[in-house]
């Protein structure tokens, strides 16, 4: 709702490219998220917390989501910047809520064995909503406006309140200590940091966390503002972005599953990598062909088909180095660690590059950008770094 479906709206209600690609930064609420995840894992919601620690939070943070999609909808960007600007960083801040309570619930319910495969119907269900909401969006905005889409996207924040009452409290959630004070609330924040940062190798696998994604998210955060520019209808957007890209997208997930369980976590994260990189070079190809619906099918399919491939074996990664006694926060400061860069290059500069280079050459920066990850990443294999940083998520004891 923050993401490509308001880059459409902003641009189609004629917002200037930097303001357009500004508005990213309200994704950098996402990536604050470890300031307050700590609040998920340790403080009970009166009432509600008869549920569950998990289930009680899950609650709380979807209905806030749906009220903050609302609010989105009821704002006017080409009246007031501002009023959709704060919008935007409210429903930043309720969505990134509920993906804390929705990994830690993720990782707490699965078996080590089950991460791979987890994360995978994990990517299946994002994709599932992403594209149903985005294709939404598109549709009723192109027959009823902005407004009426935003209402009707609102709902599907429902699944998920539904699966935790379904489901109850995750197997593997480890109660947090019900110690109070300034010295238990100060444990309770750096604790989950201290913990991780103590493991071998940390520092050089958060620094591949860092970078790893900046090339990805450069190009992705800006793909509705090429497509805008190519003179792409709805219509088409829907079609080939939402629709096609949606097929593709769950083709690798199954194939970046399979290859999890044959070639091992490490090699598949790298063949992951290179993948991602190599797909930014499809938008470069299509932005100096022009309108071409072939070539968005052929960028938008090989894209997907690279990130749902990653989306799985990444997710399992980054699971894998959890500590169940600090599930939420721990995936918290990895998830937004692993996109904050290439958000903040997006927001703070994107728009300015494309205006200056122009789009093919823009994508081939993105694709450069890519290789420092892929690099690291080999290096962390080559040095053991990768087995020694993982935590108590990865294993039966």
């Amino acid at each position: 709702m923050i993401g490509a479906t308001l880059t459409t709206r902003l641009a189609q209600d004629g917002i200037d490219k930097r303001t357009v690609t500004a508005f990213t930064l309200a994704f950098l609420v996402y990536n604050l998220k470890v300031f307050w995840a700590w609040i998920v894992d340790g403080v009970r919601i009166p009432l509600l917390g008869r549920l569950g620690q998990r289930v009680s939070w899950l609650l709380l943070a979807g209905v806030a989501v749906i009220a903050a999609v609302v609010n989105l909808a009821l704002v006017d960007p080409a009246a007031s910047i501002q009023a959709t600007i704060v919008a935007a960083v409210l429903v930043g801040i309720a969505g990134a809520t509920y993906d804390i309570v929705i990994d830690a619930y993720r990782i707490e319910t699965l078996k080590p064995y089950q991460l791979g495969v987890g994360s995978g119907m994990s990517q299946y269900g994002w994709r599932i909503g992403a594209a149903a909401a985005g294709a939404l969006a598109l549709v009723v905005a192109e027959r009823r406006g902005w407004a009426a889409a935003y209402i009707a996207c609102a709902a599907f924040a429902l699944p998920a309140m539904l699966t935790g009452l379904v489901v109850g409290e995750p197997a593997r959630h480890v109660v947090a200590s019900g110690q109070r004070g300034i010295a238990a609330v100060w444990k309770s924040i750096s604790g989950p940091f201290a913990e991780f940062l103590r493991r071998s190798g940390a520092w050089l696998v958060l620094l591949f966390i860092l970078v790893h994604k900046i090339g990805d998210t450069l190009a992705n955060l800006t793909l509705r503002l090429l497509f805008d520019e190519l003179g792409y209808s709805n219509d088409e957007i829907a079609l080939y972005d939402v629709g096609f890209g949606f097929w593709a997208f769950l083709v690798g997930i199954f194939v970046g599953g399979v290859l999890y369980a044959r070639l091992g976590l490490q090699r598949s994260v790298l063949a992951a990598l290179v993948l991602m990189c190599v797909s930014n070079l499809g938008f470069a190809v299509l932005a100096a062909v022009g309108h071409s619906n072939p070539g968005l099918a052929a960028a938008i399919g090989f894209e997907n088909f690279a990130s749902g491939f990653g989306g799985v074996v990444v997710v399992a990664f980054f699971s894998a180095l959890c500590n169940l006694q600090f599930t939420a926060a721990q995936y918290a400061l990895i998830s937004a660690a692993a996109s904050v860069l290439g958000r903040l290059l997006t927001g703070t500069s994107a728009g300015a590059l494309i205006e200056s280079m122009g789009y093919a050459n823009y994508y081939l920066l993105t694709t450069v950008l890519a290789l420092p990850g892929i690099l690291l990443f080999w290096y962390m294999m080559r040095q053991g770094l990768v087995d020694r940083a993982l935590g108590t998520a990865a294993r039966d004891d």
